[in-house]
């Protein structure tokens, strides 16, 4: 989702929600991918929301991957 969809933030329930996922299973995932650098934690309002951070190493090519995927799929 944040490949495909860079711009986009979403709070862990919302990402558990669209995943159909334990919101505490989508934290831990999360916290994994915020100190490999992949995301970033933003805060908005008294909200902890999570999105992609573009300058990361691998972005461009993990970008590519999920948009080649989901272009064959349709």
């Amino acid at each position: 989702m944040f490949s495909k969809y860079p711009d986009y933030r979403v709070h862990i329930r919302g990402l558990a929600k669209i995943t159909k996922e334990d919101p505490g299973n989508v934290s831990r995932e999360l916290v994994r991918l915020e100190k490999i650098g992949y995301v970033k934690a933003y805060k908005e309002a008294n909200t902890k929301v999570y999105g992609v951070n573009q300058n990361f190493i691998l972005f461009k090519e993990l970008q590519n991957m999920v948009l080649k995927t989901s272009h064959k799929r349709k």
